[in-house]
């Protein structure tokens, strides 16, 4: 059977399972597909050329060629920043959801229990995948090779704190378990690339056996820094300055006026309060917000680079019919937007993700869909094309239904996502019902919030904090907190209930003990 009519029945056998429930035996002449899961860092949606927000200058073409053969999501939620994002990808369920994991040791170190916290790759190797995970891992320091993984060439942070600040050379590096002798003076984004391509070709792999590889970026995160072949080459964009760069933000929480990031400088231009925080050249003097736009593109074209040569290998190789690709980003990074140069706080600058999925032959190609999903929906989706059943409750739901018409598929769920720090599963709500003042993270209060297709709806975890809402149609840069608009109360008060219920859905352990928020008051 040819890869594309394979591809073909194994997707109507995952669309009637998964979607009507139509009980059907596994079909086990087909080969699963294989799965190919891109995941850049603090990567936002405004460095993509194919989404209209993009930020003038942009130009990803690799990334716009994937999107014009599959389907581009307008608004994902992956996670707040880099370890529960991840530890999210590997579980299915939200931090609240993720027992055993938790902080340990000198910064990034963390663990977590293999037992109370199984990862799904496992569960792919038992039923008959390859798996691999190439690039930064930041998930505890257990990174799982050989029970999660067949293959595994891995930056682990928190295992070496004392190499976590190289994003980009002299790495510390562990394959297939064993420390490298020396750190690679090379660049790593070429380096992941270079070694995701060779195992697509047929390296360090089983032939025969449909394979998983998560290829984990660790560009753009900070220092930012690009490839000596990009550097300047987006030095001439132009560049706008966001509208709320600088206070006041009327109706916006207080922790804004905390984590107020820019001033203005004598010379009337816009500076980082603190010089050379970002850039990883300890500048002296603080440079403009344009040179921090431009450094940032210059960075993001290695991984346009990199998107490019994978997909070669793929089409190389004869797999892109029987591949499906997952494009995103652990989440994303305010750039000004409110304030902010981080990531963590609930709006979409700083935690939105961009998200493309192609199948070329099995999905629609060039398409976008504007409902809101998360990152928990993507672990359900890879085990309805899997057609592999996971031994635990996933909290995200299958993406088949709009993947298969991303413009007219009913979607009747809400978008829900959080921001619980550097704290997991029971330990969220211990801390929400005995200390909630200190339900912060980096001056950010941890938050539950929804996305229902029009509003954003925001309700943090501190007492008396304002709740906030948006109309993302009118105001999609969030300018406009409607929560205290009488017009908007019904609105306020139904997004309210259904953050609760989803909550509920998810059993988080803090549903019945929220705070009350300033507009209860």
């Amino acid at each position: 059977m040819s890869r594309r009519r394979c591809s073909h029945a194994l997707s109507l056998f995952v669309l009637l399972t998964t979607v009507w429930g139509v009980s059907l035996p596994s079909p086990a002449a087909s080969t699963p597909p294989n799965i190919l899961f891109i995941f850049t860092d603090d990567h936002s949606y405004k460095t993509l050329s194919c989404y209209p927000e993009a930020l003038p200058g942009v130009k990803t073409p690799a990334m716009d060629e994937v999107a014009a053969h599959g389907v581009r999501f307008s608004h994902a939620y992956m996670g707040a920043w880099c370890m529960p994002s991840r530890a999210t990808m590997l579980t299915g369920r939200h931090p609240h959801g993720i027992e055993s994991m938790r902080m340990s040791g000198k910064y990034p170190g963390s663990t977590y229990d293999p037992q109370q916290t199984p990862f799904f790759p496992a569960v792919f190797r038992q039923h008959g995948y390859h798996t691999a995970h190439i690039g930064k891992w930041h998930t505890g320091t257990d990174s799982g090779y050989g029970r999660d993984w067949d293959y595994q060439i891995v930056w682990n942070r928190p295992k070496y704190p004392e190499n976590a600040g190289n994003y980009y050379t002299d790495q510390i590096l562990e394959i297939n378990g064993v420390k490298a002798d020396a750190p690679n003076p090379d660049y790593s984004t070429d380096n992941y690339t270079r070694w995701a391509a060779d195992y697509i070709r047929g390296k360090h792999r089983e032939a025969g056996k449909p394979w998983y590889l998560w290829l984990c970026y660790g560009g753009v995160h900070g220092p930012t820094t690009p490839a000596d072949r990009h550097k300047g080459l987006h030095k001439n964009d132009p560049v706008t300055i966001p509208a709320d760069i600088l206070p006041p933000r009327e109706g916006k929480p207080e922790y804004l006026n905390q984590t107020q990031a820019w001033k203005k400088a004598k010379d009337g231009r816009i500076v980082p309060l603190k010089s050379g925080e970002t850039f990883g050249d300890n500048a002296k003097k603080a440079r403009p917000y344009e040179d921090h736009i431009h450094q940032l593109n210059d960075c993001a074209q290695s991984l346009d680079e990199g998107v490019a040569e994978v997909m070669k290998a793929l089409k190389e190789s004869g797999q892109l019919e029987n591949t499906l690709v997952v494009l995103t980003a652990d989440q994303g990074f305010a750039t000004g937007e409110h304030g902010l140069r981080t990531k963590l706080a609930p709006y979409d600058a700083a935690y939105r993700s961009p998200l493309i999925i192609s199948m070329p032959g099995t999905l629609p190609e060039g398409k976008a869909c504007t409902k809101p999903v998360n990152g928990t929906d993507l672990v359900a989706t890879f085990c309805a094309f899997s057609g592999i059943r996971l031994p635990w409750e996933v909290h995200g739901r299958d993406l088949t239904p709009l993947l298969k018409d991303p413009e007219g598929a009913a979607w009747p769920y809400p978008c829900f996502f959080e921001a619980t720090g550097d704290h997991f599963g029971h330990d969220v709500t211990k801390v929400v019902t005995e200390d909630p003042q200190n339900a912060a993270h980096h001056h950010v209060p941890w938050y539950a919030a929804l996305n229902d297709g029009h509003y954003k709806y925001v309700r943090y975890l501190t007492p008396g904090e304002t709740e906030e809402l948006y109309d993302l149609q009118a105001d999609p840069e969030e300018l406009t907190n409607l929560a205290d608009a009488p017009a908007h109360r019904a609105t306020l008060e139904k997004l309210r209930a259904t953050a609760v219920a989803e909550l509920q859905r998810t059993r988080a352990g803090y549903a019945d003990h929220l705070p009350a928020t300033k507009q209860m008051k």
